[in-house]
């Protein structure tokens, strides 16, 4: 098994797909509010909400574990709804060499899928693949969505 990989999934929301990639674009803070108990805290540590090379330390809950992990804003496509970041501090770097994510948000007629894609390259063969964290990505967007279709 190689140590460069890719994992993803989607699920599908009833949130309309501008105002979920609103959230992950221009205020991933508000994160923290709707899903307290996986999100416990978003911070802004340069840049500017928004704008791609901002830098955002999030603090997290994966299976009662808390965790840290300050990223650069690598991309933000407003046209295919899309984010990327980059990992460059914390707990995944303890285990992955590189690590990035990209977040989308494809509309589906009324419905909207969302495409979590996580790459990453191993720091050795022993590394388990980031699964469980792919699985609290996509319960977070589940979170969101019920946030957002109640708002």
């Amino acid at each position: 098994m190689g140590l460069i990989g890719k994992l993803q999934a989607e699920t599908l929301i009833g949130a309309p797909a501008h105002k979920f990639h609103e959230v992950f674009w221009c205020r991933p803070h508000h994160i923290s509010n709707v899903c307290p108990e996986k999100i416990q805290k978003v911070h802004l540590h340069e840049g500017d909400w928004g704008n791609p090379g901002s830098v955002i330390e999030w603090s997290y809950v994966v299976d009662g574990n808390n965790h840290v992990a300050k990223e650069i804003v690598e991309a933000i496509d407003e046209e295919n709804k899309s984010v990327t970041f980059k990992v460059i501090e914390g707990d995944l770097l303890k285990e992955y060499k590189s690590f990035r994510i990209v977040v989308q948000a494809i509309p589906k007629g009324e419905d909207t899928w969302v495409h979590w894609t996580l790459e990453y390259e191993k720091l050795n063969k022993d590394i388990p693949p980031p699964i469980k964290l792919l699985g609290f990505v996509v319960h977070v967007s589940e979170d969101l969505d019920d946030h957002l279709v109640q708002a």
